[in-house]
């Protein structure tokens, strides 16, 4: 007969690996609920900080521990939304998703795969949503979750976080939101810096849709227009406005936003500034233009 040297409670974790594998997978769904990465940490860790509160007991008994985090990081989304709409209430000025750059091995944004789910245009869509309905349509269409266990998670029965995910996609519809990528975005966003840069505003109307809107969030803590500008014409002008005051040490760069090609801001080796575009066809329908710091923390320079 042996006796163990060591406590139980200092044992290894087997399971450790396993538990921590699902991060990525957390990040990717917290992401998509809230719209901000910050938010979205802060679900994924304290999803974690109640896995580890519970006994090594306790942590056995779960037949399925990935899909007990899932569970438990849904729910806490599903509580942070309710809130946050009471916070954009008091927002300063138009509130727009947090853009996220290509992530780093370093940079905790990596853990978000880049796809058609995570474009700005799509998470606009989803703030039109409740949180009930958000929750139900992002983990049944887009994680593919089946209904039941989306009724767990929601608190609603299964014929219910249906309805829910059904009003989703009528959101999705009426929004104009086109799940088809444009066949040059980066092309037309290429011209579009150019014709910038030139300050050519007969360029710019061209690559305009005549209904285009352009929004922007400075939350507060930067200058930028307060209201949206809607109207191709309307947005040229702005932005030759915008091209003739530019700082001398301000350069314009293109990188990728949220998986789809953009532009920043770049004053004295820093990210001032994003620009998140939705292209339809040849043409630019909406451009989100992001000033907030707090919401540029992951942004890098090359």
């Amino acid at each position: 007969m042996t006796t163990r040297s060591e406590p139980e409670q200092s044992r290894p974790d087997p399971s450790l690996d396993a538990i921590m594998s699902e991060r990525r997978h957390l990040t990717n769904l917290a992401y998509r609920l809230l719209g901000s990465l910050a938010e979205a940490e802060d679900a994924v860790q304290e999803t974690y900080t109640r896995w580890y509160a519970m006994s090594r007991q306790q942590q056995d008994a779960i037949r399925s521990p990935g899909a007990w985090l899932t569970t438990v990081a849904s729910r806490i989304c599903l509580n942070v939304l309710g809130s946050a709409r009471a916070r954009r209430e008091t927002y300063v000025g138009e509130w727009i998703p947090e853009p996220l750059p290509d992530g780093t091995a370093a940079d905790p944004a990596d853990r978000v795969t880049l796809d058609e789910s995570v474009s700005l245009a799509f998470l606009i869509v989803l703030e039109s949503m409740t949180p009930a309905e958000r929750v139900a349509f992002i983990l049944h269409d887009v994680f593919c979750h089946s209904f039941n266990e989306v009724a767990e998670i929601v608190g609603r029965s299964p014929a219910a976080c249906r309805q829910l995910a059904s009003s989703a996609r009528r959101r999705v519809r009426a929004s104009r939101y086109s799940a088809t990528p444009a066949t040059r975005p980066a092309g037309v966003v290429r011209d579009f810096k150019r014709a910038w840069e030139a300050q050519d505003i007969e360029a710019l109307i061209g690559l305009l849709d005549p209904d285009a809107t352009a929004t922007a969030d400075g939350g507060g803590l930067a200058v930028t227009f307060p209201h949206p500008i809607e109207g191709g014409e309307r947005i040229a002008r702005a932005w030759v406005d915008l091209a003739r005051r530019r700082p001398d040490d301000m350069a314009f760069l293109e990188r990728t936003v949220n998986g789809q090609p953009g532009l920043v801001a770049q004053q004295d080796g820093v990210i001032v500034t994003v620009f998140a575009f939705e292209v339809a066809g040849d043409r630019i329908k909406h451009i989100w233009v992001v000033r907030n710091p707090n919401k540029l923390r992951h942004w890098t320079t090359d």
